[in-house]
């Protein structure tokens, strides 16, 4: 992206931020009936302070690291998703209100806005409470010609961890915990296990040298790799058992696992192109490919992919956006889509983006088993 893109993207981002500020602060004017003038003016200086805090908090997060800027970039994402919350339940209470202007009802406004605040905590402390809280999901993936030797075998499937300012390497502990006291066999990791932030990126990969997996751990970047770039993440990982797999693939027990990297900013690949290109992989052999983003799924299976997994949508990590990220990867938005001998899983994911906060479904960490089929 050029730099007058960025400033169109970054304009944008406020004339969004403020515009819904406003929209809070006009409602809560008319709802409390909010006249005097020192009142307005406060509140109208908090909602716009609080309305750029995201982009300049992002912004020195990115620069420095420190107790007080990691404080800053947690609080100003978290307000976001709060803001965004209580901006929804506004609007059902403007709509509740043209319901019974509608009827001739007449009613104390300020109801609505405490209706509005007490929804938006509610949906809030449960959305927090989520993000920090991934739950297993078990699933069976029936594939043909599956070799003997992975019946009953056990993977598990890491997706968007997202360790940086907000998710340490004491949440990292945790899922470890939750991971080995599954006892599986491989463990993969398909992208965006880095937030995108700079920040001491070994310390955070250190709780993956936990993992007990005898028969490895794989991992392939994802988008956010690719912000703070993909070198870093990797150097971080160097010093972990990790298997770096950078558009590569590896035999486990007669199961191709083929790992592919995810683009570079700006680069757009053809999947099914890119993988006929990688050394020694079979197409006709069992196979599962490691790719972040499930909006390859045609050319994964025109490749001869049996199974795909994937991660990269959140599920749309805050409500309503689970039907926007329906409205842009169609069926394969979230969980297991099967299409003759091609299936793709796209996993919610174990962390979040931005704000600490999951309303639209919780994170998971897939366990999968395998049949034949």
């Amino acid at each position: 992206m050029n730099i007058l893109g960025m400033v169109m993207m970054m304009l944008l981002l406020v004339t969004i931020l403020l515009g819904g500020h406003f929209f809070v602060y006009f409602s809560l004017v008319r709802f409390f009936s909010i006249e005097a003038a020192n009142i307005k003016i406060t509140l109208a200086v908090t909602l716009f302070l609080l309305g750029v805090s995201f982009i300049l908090s992002s912004i020195l997060a990115h620069y420095s690291e420190n107790t007080f800027t990691k404080g800053a970039y947690f609080v100003s994402n978290l307000w976001l998703a709060v803001g965004w919350n209580l901006s929804m339940a506004l609007i059902l209470s403007w709509a509740a209100i043209g319901g019974l202007k509608l009827f001739n009802v007449d009613f104390d406004y300020k109801y609505l806005a405490l209706f509005s605040f007490f929804g938006a905590a509610i949906l809030s402390g449960y959305g927090i409470w989520s993000a920090f809280h991934p739950q297993l999901k078990n699933i069976t993936a029936e594939m043909k010609n599956l070799p003997e030797a992975w019946q009953g075998k056990k993977m598990i499937q890491l997706s968007d961890v997202h360790l940086g300012h907000i998710y340490d390497q004491h949440f990292l502990e945790s899922v470890v915990a939750q991971v080995n006291a599954e006892n599986p066999d491989i463990v993969v990791i398909t992208g965006d296990l880095f937030d995108g932030m700079d920040g001491q990126l070994a310390s955070l990969a250190t709780p993956l040298n936990d993992i007990k997996a005898p028969q490895g751990i794989y991992f392939v970047t994802g988008n956010h790799e690719t912000y703070l770039g993909v070198n870093n993440a990797l150097a971080a990982l160097q010093k972990t058992p990790v298997h770096i797999l950078d558009n590569a693939v590896v035999n486990i027990d007669g199961m191709q696992i083929l790992g592919m990297s995810y683009p570079a900013r700006d680069e757009k690949i053809n999947l099914a192109e890119a993988i006929k290109k990688v050394t020694n992989f079979q197409a006709e052999q069992p196979n599962i490919l490691l790719y972040h983003n499930p909006a390859e799924a045609a050319h994964a299976r025109e490749a001869g992919i049996d199974l795909q997994l994937a991660g990269h949508t959140h599920r749309g990590q805050l409500f309503p956006f689970q039907w926007i990220t329906q409205l842009i990867y169609g069926k394969y938005a979230y969980g297991l889509t099967t299409e003759g001998d091609f299936s793709l899983y796209t996993s919610a994911g174990v962390g979040t983006w931005g704000p600490a906060m999951r309303t639209s479904g919780r994170p998971e960490i897939l366990v999968i088993g395998f049949e034949g089929a």
